[in-house]
């Protein structure tokens, strides 16, 4: 991270705290309302409390030595009422610490729901640009700030606040020469605290993207325990890890520094000027100056105390302050983020086709869908039937704008057909597949899906109408019959059952200790790869689309599943248009049209007959004769 970008400035942190504030108001600005109210009722309770020991000494302890009296009755009733009042302020402070408990827990509760809504609208770019890890933390670690300043901090900074200003009013109203000297000395605290807290906030958000960076490459290890362990590579593992924890380290004792000084160095200058109160005090006292008495006097040591204390107690929550400000930074990045853009209008839709077969939209569900596409000069709609054509005509693409990774890519689809993709790894075929279901926006020529320019329609329609099996599965939390259904929400369990049958995954998952109600956890780790990818397939046919897209769909399976599964899907693939990425060539060999793809150029196609005929670079990959 560039110095620029690492530094945390005062004003950054100021304005980043009042977003947090404004953002705990949106959902609780009345609770909040009612913790100042409750407050403002404590801190007077405490100002009461503190002034109480004049009234004692000047209206009763020397009177009653000057006179003998005995009579306690007036000192009773001024006692009853200052419990009275401090009852009051202590179920006060019991009031908005509970409610100020809720207001925290909800506002992370509505922060964190609002980071996942945000972070699922972001592209795929921003995922395969940020370590996994790292994004973790911004629930974590970073959210987690928010709560101690939610929770304590602030609080705690408006009742000192509201504290020092009631003391600083009785204070003025006791004795303005007193008084002056509070001041002075509560100014030098306010300059120490801001210096310090200047100091150490810059190494604040050091801290929280070092702790990503923790999280981030404890996830990598644990995901590759097992090339760890194969490669022995436990003592470099560790290696690795102690610098990145030795850079936190490092972050955190920079941060923590100055911010550990902060309370100690403002305690003792508060003991100061409690000193220094009690010597003008005393000497005004004795020599009765400026209608000083010994009741003032221990009033007054008292309420420098309550004046200075709120700026310790400040002092000491700047650490949760500053901290919270640099988990902030990183929160509202997060949520700052520019989601996914969708300009999209073309709408996929349940259909109906007449006998004359005219297509219009229906209100239920069908087996028919189309497009639905409204004109705006004409003021129309029409409709057009999806099919699964797909046109790539020149396309340009680069993950950078100066570096191109695809060049003049042309192809058509027609409905039904297999196109298959292959080639070295890295000559751009999952890129292509990319660009369809639009996870990247292409840079220079056309995609039409139906005849439909693909940046007219909506994305999510776009991709609801194609089925993808990636070579690396993704297995969620839940049973076996849930997975299956990710692929349609509102498939029945029959559906889902068929669709096992159809990618041969109904035999092993009957095998398993519960069926198709057996638990599935850690990404699916009690089941081998080859049974991971079976699932994989089986939640594709169950969204029945259109179109498939197959990355390497039967990469883990052995030879003898291989052959179930691609039975199965031969069977899924009838009438649909499919694009297949494949290194073993034999599994595509009945496809339609076979493009021979490097460094990012299509550069030979047709069938297989027609490319083995041509001894050209499929015919090399093919057979294994380079030499040809």
């Amino acid at each position: 991270m560039s110095e620029k970008k690492g530094r945390f400035e005062t004003k950054a942190a100021v304005k980043l705290l009042k977003r947090v504030i404004k953002y705990m108001l949106h959902y609780y600005k009345f609770p909040f309302l009612l913790v100042i109210a409750c407050i403002i009722i404590t801190a007077i309770a405490t100002v009461v409390g503190a002034t109480f020991p004049q009234t004692l000494v000047d209206d009763y302890i020397i009177p009653m030595l000057n006179s003998g009296s005995r009579d306690f009755s007036g000192l009773a009733k001024d006692l009853i009422r200052l419990a009275c009042i401090m009852a009051v302020g202590v179920v006060t402070a019991f009031t908005y610490n509970r409610i100020m408990v809720n207001v925290s827990q909800g506002t992370m509760l509505h922060l964190r729901d609002d980071l996942f809504h945000n972070m699922e609208a972001l592209p795929i770019k921003y995922f395969d640009t940020h370590a996994h890890g790292d994004i973790m933390s911004v629930y974590t670690n970073d959210v987690d700030t928010l709560r101690q300043l939610l929770s304590q901090s602030i609080p705690q900074i408006i009742n000192s606040l509201i504290t020092m200003a009631a003391t600083l009013v009785t204070m003025i109203i006791l004795n303005p020469a007193l008084t002056v000297i509070s001041i002075l000395t509560a100014v030098v605290m306010l300059l120490v605290t801001a210096n310090f807290s200047r100091l150490s906030g810059r190494y604040y958000i050091h801290q929280q993207m070092d702790l990503g960076a923790v999280d981030g490459f404890i996830e990598e290890m644990l995901d590759g325990q097992k090339v760890v362990k194969v490669f022995c590579h436990e003592q470099a593992a560790m290696d690795d890890f102690h610098k990145v924890n030795e850079g936190l380290r490092n972050s955190t004792d920079k941060a923590n520094s100055y911010a550990n000084l902060l309370m100690p160095v403002n305690a003792n200058i508060g003991w100061i000027s409690y000193a220094l109160v009690a010597i003008v005090g005393a000497i005004l006292g004795i020599n009765e100056l400026a209608g000083v008495t010994i009741g003032t006097v221990i009033t007054f040591v008292g309420l420098n105390k309550s004046f200075t204390n709120p700026i310790t107690q400040v002092s000491q929550q700047i650490n949760f302050v500053v901290n919270a400000a640099a988990g902030a930074q990183r929160v509202f990045d997060l949520m700052d983020q520019e989601p996914e853009t969708d300009n999209g209008y073309v709408e996929l839709v349940n259909a109906k086709e007449d006998e004359n077969g005219q297509i219009t939209e229906s209100e239920t569900r069908t087996n028919l869908w189309a497009w639905k596409h409204p004109h705006k000069a004409e003021g129309t709609v029409t409709y057009t039937k999806l099919e699964g054509a797909v046109v790539l005509d020149d396309v340009d693409f680069g993950y950078t704008e100066d570096k191109m990774v695809l060049h003049n890519i042309s192809l058509w689809a027609k409905p039904g057909q297999k196109i298959a993709f292959v080639g070295a790894t890295g000559a751009g075929k999952t890129t292509i597949t990319n660009l369809i279901n639009r996870f990247y926006d292409i840079a220079d020529g056309k995609i039409r899906y139906d005849g439909i320019n693909i940046n007219k329609i909506k994305k999510a329609d776009l991709r609801r109408s194609l089925g993808i099996v990636l070579q690396d599965t993704h297995l969620f939390t839940g049973t076996v019959m849930d997975n299956i259904r990710y692929g349609k929400l509102d498939a029945t369990d029959e559906d889902c059952i068929k669709a096992a049958k159809l990618a041969n995954a109904d035999g092993f998952i009957r095998r398993l200790p519960d069926g198709y109600n057996t638990m599935l956890t850690g990404d699916g780790a009690n089941l081998s790869q080859g049974q991971r990818q079976l699932l994989a397939i089986a939640r594709a046919a169950v969204a029945d689309p259109p179109a498939l897209i197959l990355d390497e769909a039967t990469s883990s399976i052995d030879t003898r599943t291989e052959k179930l599964v691609q039975d199965g899907m031969d069977a899924l693939m009838k009438g649909r248009t499919t694009f297949v990425i494949a290194h073993r060539l034999s599994t595509v060999k009945n496809s339609d049209c076979i493009m021979v793809m490097e460094q990012g150029r299509i550069i030979e196609r047709g069938t297989h007959d027609e490319l083995i005929a041509a001894r050209g670079k499929y015919y090399q990959l093919y057979t294994g004769n380079f030499a040809a």
